[in-house]
């Protein structure tokens, strides 16, 4: 058992927030193979308090049993004080804020890893979501914003400072993005720097990069993000791997029927058109998966067709055709 404060997860192995990708039908499939905690996707808290429909999504709860992990993102601490307390009218069990999304669009707003260059912006960020809920505030963050500023450090202490309950370190600069490879031997003087407990992250895929993540880091857990994509049991099979937690490997008949009912909760939420173009990115994956998992050829002409569906139906009935055919010719 791992605590967040008075928040028991059954181990510290996360589902990382990932814009377009943990909408709530992710995350509850996640949730069903036994993965100890997932995370919306960023929410902006100025746009949760307007009730923008997009936000709202983000926020939606998936209604699994591990807890309800909002990520809340901004710039503006009266915002992101009143994000806090949305979050929490929401259901939230957790509240992340987020300090290490690389993208151009959050860092020229001067949001996510941007806030690394604004260490008391940042502090006065943490102070006031903490000061907006009775639930535990955790921050995820980057190394730094480049290798001339490795900031981590600074920024856990002024988090634990403010009241953080963790800290989740990427093992990549903002300049990085996503290129090169994770170096977790530098979250090392984050663990460190703070009583807090840390989570790596950053090229986790399975448990073997798991276990290595931890012992170059010394962080207590991992957080997987690209990694479970296509395959949302991953995160509960490394839980399994390396805390030991309940886990049984799905067959080939629970992975489409996962698939099959994240297209109906896509649509469920988002509505026929968009739900059925908002799925599919996972569609892509999990084919992509599906056949590196069962010593399939590549099936990119077949990804390709499924993806240019409008049909909900007809997206689950060639997803079967497909799958299930390619298996019977193996």
């Amino acid at each position: 058992m791992f605590l967040v404060r008075d928040v028991q997860l059954a181990a510290p192995v996360f589902l990382a927030p990932m814009s377009g990708v943990t909408d709530a039908p992710a995350r509850a499939e996640a949730d069903r193979f036994g993965a100890p905690a997932v995370v919306t996707e960023m929410v902006a808290g100025v746009e949760l308090a307007r009730e923008h429909e997009e936000f709202v999504r983000r926020a939606a709860p998936h209604n699994g049993h591990g807890p309800f992990i909002i990520q809340l993102a901004g710039r503006d601490p009266a915002w992101m004080r009143v994000g806090a307390e949305l979050s929490e009218s929401l259901g939230a069990d957790i509240i992340d804020i987020n300090m290490g999304c690389p993208a151009k669009k959050v860092t020229g707003g001067q949001s996510g890893c941007a806030l690394m260059r604004e260490p008391e912006l940042a502090r006065q960020l943490i102070a006031s979501t903490v000061a907006g809920t009775k639930r535990p505030v955790t921050v995820k963050m980057r190394l730094g914003w480049d290798d001339a500023s490795l900031n981590a450090p600074e920024i856990a202490r002024i988090a634990e400072g403010e009241g953080a309950q963790m800290i989740t370190v990427h093992g990549r600069t903002r300049q990085q993005f996503y290129d090169g490879h994770a170096n977790w031997s530098r979250i090392a003087p984050v663990v460190e720097s703070v009583k807090l407990p840390v989570i790596a992250n950053g090229d986790i895929v399975d448990a073997t990069s798991a276990a290595t993540a931890m012992r170059e880091s010394g962080a207590c857990g991992v957080m997987l993000g690209r990694g479970a994509t296509g395959r949302p049991w991953r995160v509960a099979e490394i839980s399994a791997a390396l805390f030991g937690t309940p886990y049984a490997a799905p067959t080939e008949e629970e992975k489409l029927s996962s698939m099959l009912a994240q297209i109906e909760a896509s649509v469920a939420l988002y509505g026929e058109r968009l739900g059925v173009r908002v799925v599919r990115k996972h569609i892509a994956a999990f084919v992509d998966a599906w056949c590196e998992d069962h010593m399939l050829a590549p099936m990119d002409e077949v990804r390709g067709a499924l993806c240019r569906l409008d049909s909900s139906t007809a997206l689950a009935d060639g997803l079967v055709a497909a799958l299930t055919g390619k298996r019977e010719a193996a």
